[in-house]
């Protein structure tokens, strides 16, 4: 879905777009800006590779907006599975350790994920694209550098969780700018004296847009290509070369 802003020339688009899995973020804002040949685009909140779902781009003057977007409360779907560990804490990293899962109910997943429940303080995965000395975290990791890594304060409001495919649990996390969902994983699985990684995440909802008004990335061009020629087929003020 796009919506156009205002009648100003070049008002810019807001375009919503289901992430598809192993892309960036970038990669996706890279291309619609050349097979649609915006000159400015930007994606407001990033999503992992390993993640899909609702990515909210602004092109043209609408790029002006986008700290705004950024800072609204999101809404991800996925599933943690316990008994292992990765150092990246989702599927992008090996299998680093073993846990046995044995004598873990559901209530006290349940009662992990109310402690991680609130206004919390949180440390950033290692693997994640915060900046530290100007480099990103995850550019450290890769070179196994280790990093002293500051803990910031999130807002998880809501963290549901269900246990019916244990040791696979699929969970609903609703939660403010800049939380880390594998830092809530990696967390739950520390406070069941156990480990724990993200094999799947989806973003379902920022602020008021919500996945279901999402197209593909095909789609939607498809759709902007159709448009562009259609406007550009439409007759032009003034081109009528009828004579009398």
């Amino acid at each position: 879905m796009s919506q156009p802003t205002g009648q100003s020339p070049d008002p810019g688009q807001l375009i919503l777009i289901d992430k598809p899995l192993t892309w960036t973020s970038f990669d996706v804002a890279n291309k619609l800006k050349y097979a649609c040949k915006f000159r400015k685009i930007g994606h407001a909140g990033t999503l992992d590779p390993l993640a899909t779902g609702l990515l909210i781009l602004c092109t043209g003057k609408m790029t002006k907006q986008i700290d705004q977007y950024q800072a609204q409360e999101k809404e991800y779907t996925g599933t943690l599975v316990l008994g292992k560990t990765t150092p990246s804490v989702d599927l992008e990293t090996e299998f680093d350790a073993e846990f046995d899962t044995t004598g873990i109910t559901p209530d006290q997943i349940q009662d992990a994920a109310r402690q991680l429940t609130g206004d919390i303080l949180q440390v950033p995965p290692i693997y994640s694209a915060v900046r530290v000395g100007g480099e990103r975290l995850y550019e450290k990791a890769r070179r196994g550098e280790t990093t002293e890594i500051k803990s910031r304060q999130v807002t998880v409001r809501l963290f549901e969780t269900n246990a019916e495919r244990f040791p696979a649990v699929d969970f609903r996390i609703v939660c403010s700018k800049g939380t880390y969902i594998r830092s809530l994983v990696r967390d739950l699985g520390l406070l069941l004296n156990n480990g724990a990684y993200m094999s799947a995440l989806r973003r379902t909802r920022i602020g008021e847009f919500r996945i279901e008004e999402a197209e593909t990335l095909e789609a939607f061009i498809d759709r902007y290509k159709s448009s562009a020629a259609a406007k550009a087929a439409e007759p032009q003020p003034g081109s009528d070369t009828a004579t009398d």
